[in-house]
């Protein structure tokens, strides 16, 4: 197992620096720059600003100075704050996108597998259809259209639940986000699950052991369960990066202080380090989970783990 564990790592570790490199060049060869903006600034202070944050250095150097301080975790000031570092501000706000990320990973879990396990015992039934009907829409709606459509429905015209803004943080504030970016993912688990779960319930070691007198109860958990749970186990490495790429778009639409956030703002600022800051975190971040995935998987199948 740790053999196999070294060569996930193995895998991630230059993974993770192809993302750094490609992202870095991509941001500085777009058109634009941070101070571009500054319709009236005075071409003199524009290049002294350049200066005090480095950008008026070849691409190349500039590179190899990030590269130095990342090897410090340094990702420098942000231009859009320039009070605050890059660090500060992830600091900030990752607790509010780690808490509705998590939130929605486990919950994604814990509806999908159960859905789809409902569906796949009432195959073909009314529960079934209605289950699977549900579950088409939901994967057919993306994130960015749930979130206005929970706004409107529950902020706007029944005034239960805030529309924006994280308050004093209470359970209240995060229930529309998590749900924005749970119903497209419980979805997909669903229909996954009930595919897996019919296609071992028809296997020949399955109709065995019912030949032999063994409890229903018993077969569902002992032989299917836990070979119908691989194919979503391997999906849940998607699922992570599609909740992560999705918090983005539903933390900027419920205007939260997460890690999202700040990306967007970056972007649309050209605040490089900042960006370069989130793009690291949520790479290294989305690597750890499919590592976590993949030792889970070889750990429930021991014959995927690579010698």
């Amino acid at each position: 197992m740790s053999a196999y564990i070294i060569k996930r790592l193995g895998i991630g570790l230059p993974t993770l620096f192809i993302i750094i490199t490609v992202s870095f060049f991509m941001m500085r060869l777009a058109p634009g720059g941070p101070f571009d903006a500054e319709a009236d600034l005075d071409p003199l202070v524009k290049a002294n600003l350049e200066a005090s944050y480095g950008l008026d250095k070849p691409i190349g150097t500039q590179y190899l100075l990030f590269l130095k301080g990342l090897g410090q975790f340094q990702f420098g000031p942000s231009t859009t704050y320039p009070d605050r570092t890059v660090g500060e501000l992830i600091a900030d706000g990752l607790p509010i996108t780690l808490k509705l990320g998590v939130t929605a990973i486990i919950l994604a879990a814990i509806l999908g597998i159960g859905a789809g396990i409902i569906a796949a015992r009432n195959r073909n039934g009314l529960l079934d259809a209605t289950i699977m009907g549900l579950a088409s829409i939901g994967v057919a709606i993306p994130n960015f259209v749930i979130a206005p459509v929970l706004t409107l429905i529950f902020g706007v015209y029944l005034h239960l639940l805030p529309v924006a803004g994280w308050g004093d943080g209470s359970l209240h504030y995060w229930i529309l986000p998590v749900i924005a970016l749970v119903l497209p993912q419980v979805a997909a688990i669903a229909r996954i699950m009930r595919g897996s779960m019919l296609e071992i319930l028809s296997a020949d070691y399955v109709r065995t052991a019912r030949a032999k007198g063994m409890p229903e109860r018993r077969i569902l958990w002992r032989h299917v369960m836990r070979f119908a749970f691989l194919p979503v186990m391997s999906y849940l490495g998607p699922v992570a990066a599609n909740i992560v790429t999705g918090s983005v778009i539903v933390e900027q639409i419920f205007s939260l202080p997460g890690v999202g956030r700040f990306f967007v703002q970056g972007a649309i600022n050209r605040d490089y380090g900042l960006v370069m800051g989130i793009v690291i975190l949520y790479a290294t971040v989305l690597i750890l989970l499919n590592l976590l995935v993949d030792i889970a998987y070889g750990w429930l199948d021991p014959r995927t783990r690579i010698k």
